[in-house]
């Protein structure tokens, strides 16, 4: 299995996280944001979301512009912070055992996601914490939206990735549950996977060489 492969790059969203996108626009519309549906998306936001994710915004002046928006004069930053953070629904133990025998099989691991400084930091880390580690551990490197100030499918985030880490692209393989971002991927030389929703991404591995 993978003995093509040095170095796999994960999607978080999607592919390792568990997501729940109608439950974050109810929650957001429960306070008030009665645009949520529109700018919300699996694969890629807009509007002031997307400018959460580029690291055009940073969360207090997101979180401030949403209250502004909201009908109810009592709503609050914290609660509006923890709407969007039930985006993600969970992590499963199983995937981090995977990661693990990935490494232990001598796998360089990374992420390359769609993110924003309200969920990775908080709600994700936390989520990496479940066997008592870091998602530090579980890794050897980052790329993610906010920090990079670009989205995926844009290419410049794959070729970061390759020059930061100094990874071969024909000796890497990444995994999106995007089609577009698994195309962009391709543009830059790099092996990708599709993992369709409910796919757990180690049974599509097992037949890859």
């Amino acid at each position: 299995m993978l003995t093509n492969y040095d170095n796999i790059v994960f999607d978080l969203g999607g592919v390792l996280l568990t997501l729940d996108r109608d439950l974050c626009v109810s929650n957001l519309e429960a306070l008030g944001l009665s645009d949520a549906a529109s700018l919300l998306d699996l694969y890629k936001q807009s509007g002031d979301f997307l400018a959460l994710e580029e690291g055009r915004m940073w969360g207090a002046e997101f979180l401030d512009r949403q209250r502004a928006k909201c009908s109810g004069t009592t709503v609050t930053n914290m609660q509006i912070n923890e709407a969007v953070n039930s985006f993600i629904n969970g992590l499963p133990v199983e995937r981090l055992k995977a990661l693990r025998e990935l490494k232990a099989a001598g796998k360089r691991l990374f992420t390359l996601s769609n993110t924003n400084p309200l969920m990775f930091p908080t709600r994700i880390s936390n989520l990496f914490r479940a066997e008592g580690l870091e998602i530090d551990d579980y890794f050897d490197g980052h790329i993610l939206s906010y920090r990079e100030q670009v989205c995926k499918p844009a290419p410049e985030i794959y070729q970061r990735l390759l020059r930061r880490y100094r990874l071969d692209p024909e000796r890497t393989l990444f995994l999106d549950d995007s089609a577009k971002n698994c195309e962009a991927a391709e543009q830059e030389g790099i092996r990708s996977v599709l993992i369709p929703e409910g796919a757990e991404f180690m049974d599509i591995l097992q037949f890859i060489d």
